[in-house]
């Protein structure tokens, strides 16, 4: 196997074996762009060194060698050389953009006697001195491992002595005392002498590059944006060119467009008399590009020149580092800019716009993932460290007092208070305090927990399962790590990252433009799967609709339940008698009738998919431990005691898989008939009223055929009651939610019986997994990930090979009975992008999320159909 690479030989179509940048430099060669000669080490010999127990592969260093013979043949040049010497940059280049996160060694080939020589060759000793001292000091820190403040402090220490500001005011005198003061530190630190011959040199820094694959800040850069570990990175060994020698020379980093807004206008900026490192890491100010004509008027102008050349090229934004050597433009890489996601919209219409790129590539350009930051105000930036960090559970920060209860929330927002929810956990209880909160902050559960799932519904921020809280609510007051948060203090939490702030952060408050309307409405025209909401409340299903869903996929009647009706359902779980029980169902069928006749009113014709109630009766009651202690205390009357024995009558060991679904419809029929009269009744008021209302009635929990056809026959039959008597009927359908690996089993049978399914997959997951998603993302799951024991986290994103294939089984075979057979996802996955496109894949009509996910399931739509099987699809 060959491992060293010219840039001559090689494309940008190579960047899994040259690197990003490996391979770019090839093509800008190849482009006849001022480009310094050099040659790539490929990504496969840093997967043989890590095979290899961080050893180099057999024959590397001879090809090393003989493609260094041939750079000094076509320079003129040795590596080194005493009198005339050849400098390189070893620089890292993975086959993704990782910007700042592996090694690069400059100046490599600098010694004690070659130093002269390039002072002599460039008549300027300073500049020959400042270079061998950042070779030094970017060696020692590097390669060898020797913390770099400590360089730092021997420069700052120098500049004080010599009564300098800046590091160009240190003259060669100065510089050669540095040089030696920066080998005693490597001397010292490492317990070497610093190397002298530059092959060796060169061996190190190769090794270096490749150790950096796997250091720290590379291993966390992946893992934040998904690059596999087993790429590896490659190796460009490059001819230097000098930015610091003299007034004549700079350096700097330019961008075709704005990354920040994407406005078509040069961006960047330089430095005169500076190498490149000068320049990102922050140690002289810079100048704006714009102003670089002034300094260097002739490169300048061929600056821009390049850059457009390369945006024709590549078709996109490039970032682009380039050298001025003494009135000589060179470019050192380029590769696809970064860009915020405003940034990114805007490019992709703007290009669309100029026959750039077409449609379908604009749609593309644009990351799902990315339309959240647009979507939720966000953290500016800040200097201040979070007190603690907890699950990313709803995108979004928020700033607000601190209440500890739901009653206090609502009553201090309806004082004008902006207010933090803070809660061990939430139930559905806190509903009315979570609707007054600006944000939720809960100590324990994770990103499927009811303050998770209904925060990302009503579009607030939320951070869950921060452990290291000790929330103490009868005190009003919480704690972390020596600092105590009481009732009334300000804090901010951002549902983005998971961080946790004392006092308020500033927020900046997004604003979607016309160019996210535009791209949506293209990954429209390019999609198959429709995308439907969840949602409970005529508000959340009206906002949807603004982000483009087209129906609802899940709407949850327990949340009608809460608030001011709670004592009604209470009623209902007491009642003693048929009569009383029947009282508390035809109030609570008024209530709901009226409910769902504003979610068909929002969502007029548009399918609207309703779920009868599926949490257990012991979530309407008090908690059965708090009943008790005010029990001892002699607190409770008549009706709390009455309260407290049927909450412990209704306690289950395990009420995920207790009496909740149909289960419970089934014990107490006339609930569900109450539902679905209410929900039918709403219908045809609408339709009375012309409008057109798309019903859908959802079955939860049922695990086989006969229990859904008994319950699809009492709902044929309160339709066929209503229909007779009101003399109009509207047409609806009656199916389940596939969230048991039994039902998804069983599917050719239920499918008999059912209309469409609709997956629930988050309890699905839980039962496939056996995981109770609330403790084992508190208690596991970072090291089952950190371990490579889970691929994601499966409450994140679907398991496609185990839940995956429950689905794809239940696809196949209810479609087998029923060829007709709608089917939907309702779980939280129906948001992820991911998720997404293994529901197109496997044929899904729609899938369902939160509204504020709608249009990042509109965009993952898009790219699912292109990438699966439309334009630009690849293999």
């Amino acid at each position: 196997m060959r491992y060293v690479h010219a840039f001559e030989e090689g494309s940008k179509e190579q960047r899994y074996l040259l690197g990003g940048k490996g391979a770019n430099l090839a093509e800008m060669t190849n482009l006849g762009l001022p480009v310094p000669p050099g040659s790539t080490i490929t990504t496969e010999a840093c997967k043989a060194y890590m095979a290899g127990a961080d050893k180099l592969p057999d024959g590397l260093m001879d090809e090393v060698a003989a493609a260094l013979t041939a750079l000094e043949e076509k320079m003129g040049k040795r590596l080194g050389d005493e009198a005339d010497p050849l400098l390189v940059s070893v620089r890292s280049g993975a086959p993704f953009s990782m910007p700042g996160m592996m090694d690069t060694v400059l100046n490599l080939g600098l010694n004690d006697a070659s130093v002269n020589g390039l002072a002599k060759q460039t008549d300027n000793e300073r500049f020959a001195l400042d270079s061998y001292r950042r070779f030094v000091q970017m060696f020692g820190k590097i390669v060898l491992d020797i913390d770099g403040e400590l360089f730092e402090e021997a420069l700052t220490e120098l500049r004080e002595q010599r009564g300098v500001a800046t590091d160009p005011e240190l003259d060669a005198d100065a510089l050669t005392g540095l040089v030696e003061t920066f080998k005693g530190i490597v001397k010292k630190e490492a317990g070497v002498d610093f190397p002298q011959d530059p092959r060796e040199q060169l061996q190190y820094a190769i090794e270096a590059v490749f150790r950096s694959w796997n250091g720290k800040r590379a291993r966390d850069y992946r893992k934040l944006e998904g690059i596999p570990d087993d790429l590896g990175t490659a190796v460009n060994v490059q001819t230097m060119v000098f930015g610091n020698k003299g007034d004549d020379s700079g350096t700097g980093v330019a961008f075709t467009r704005d990354p920040a807004t994407g406005e078509k206008r040069p961006y960047g900026d330089f430095l005169v008399n500076a190498q490149g490192e000068d320049v990102v890491a922050g140690i002289r100010t810079t100048e704006p590009l714009d102003d670089m004509g002034k300094t260097f008027p002739e490169p300048h102008r061929q600056l821009l020149k390049v850059m457009d050349t390369l945006e024709q090229h590549y078709r996109d934004m490039c970032d682009i580092e380039f050298t001025i050597e003494q009135g000589r433009l060179f470019i050192l890489q380029t590769r696809v800019g970064k860009r915020t996601a405003a940034a990114a919209l805007r490019m992709a219409v703007d290009m669309e716009a100029e026959g750039l790129i077409d449609r379908t590539e604009a749609v593309l350009r644009v990351q799902p993932a990315q339309l959240d930051q647009l979507l939720h105000p966000r953290i500016d930036k800040t200097e201040q460290d979070p007190i603690a960090t907890g699950l990313n559970a709803s995108p979004g920060a928020a700033v607000g007092k601190v209440s500890f209860t739901a009653d206090e929330a609502e009553a201090a927002a309806a004082a004008g208070e902006k207010i933090i929810l803070v809660r061990p956990e939430t139930s559905p209880d806190d509903l009315h305090g979570m609707i007054a909160a600006e944000g939720i902050l809960t100590s324990r559960g994770g990103l499927v927990s009811h303050a998770a799932v209904v925060a990302r519904g009503m579009g607030k921020p939320a951070v869950c399962g921060a452990s290291a809280l000790d929330i103490d609510v009868e005190g009003k007051v919480f704690k972390v790590d020596g600092t105590t948060v009481r009732e009334g203090d300000v804090i901010t939490i951002d549902g983005t990252t998971g961080d946790i702030y004392v006092g308020a952060i500033p927020v900046v408050v997004p604003e979607p433009s016309d160019y996210f309307d535009t791209i949506l409405g293209w990954a429209d025209e390019l999609r198959t799967l429709r995308v439907r909401t969840n949602a409970d409340l005529p508000e959340d299903a009206e906002k949807a609709r603004r982000f483009g869903a087209e129906g609802i996929g899940l709407c949850r009647t327990e949340h009608m339940f809460m608030g001011d009706r709670l004592p009604i359902v209470q009623r209902f779980i007491l009642a003693s008698e048929e009569k009383e029980e029947l009282a508390a169902l035809a109030e609570l069928e008024t209530l709901q009738r009226s409910d769902f006749l504003g979610i068909f009113a929002a969502m007029d014709g548009l399918p609207v998919t309703i779920r009868l109630l599926d949490p257990p009766l012991h979530e309407f009651l008090p908690d059965v431990e708090e009943l008790l202690v005010r029990d001892a205390k002699g607190e409770l009357d008549d009706e709390g005691r009455t309260l407290l024995a049927a909450a412990q009558a209704w306690r289950e060991s395990n009420p995920m898989l207790g009496t909740r679904g149909c289960r419970l419809g089934i014990i107490k029929p006339g609930l569900y008939r109450m539902q679905v009269k209410a929900i039918l009744e709403a219908a045809i008021a609408r339709k009375v009223a012309g409008g057109d209302p798309r019903v859908e009635i959802m079955i939860p929990l049922i695990v086989s055929e006969p229990e859904l056809s008994l319950i699809v026959d009492w709902t044929r039959e309160v339709a066929e009651s209503l229909f007779s008597d009101s003399r109009e009927g509207v047409s609806f359908l009656v199916g389940t939610m596939i969230e048991t690996p039994r039902a998804a089993l069983m599917a050719d049978d239920i499918a008999k019986v059912a209309e469409f399914f609709s997956f629930g997959t988050n309890d699905l997951t839980q039962m496939a997994f056996g995981f109770s998603r609330d403790d084992v993302e508190g208690r596991f799951m970072s090291q089952y990930l950190e371990l490579h024991l889970l691929a994601a986290n499966p409450f994140e994103t679907l398991d496609v090979e185990g839940v995956g294939q429950l689905v794809r089984d239940a696809v196949a075979k209810g479609r087998a009975a029923r060829p007709d057979l709608k089917l939907g996802i309702c779980g939280e996955h129906g948001g992820d992008p991911e998720s997404v496109r293994f529901c197109h894949e496997v044929g899904l009509d729609y899938v369902s999320c939160s509204p504020y996910r709608v249009p990042i399931a509109r965009l993952a739509a898009a790219h699912a159909a292109v990438g699966s099987d439309g334009p630009g699809a690849s293999a």
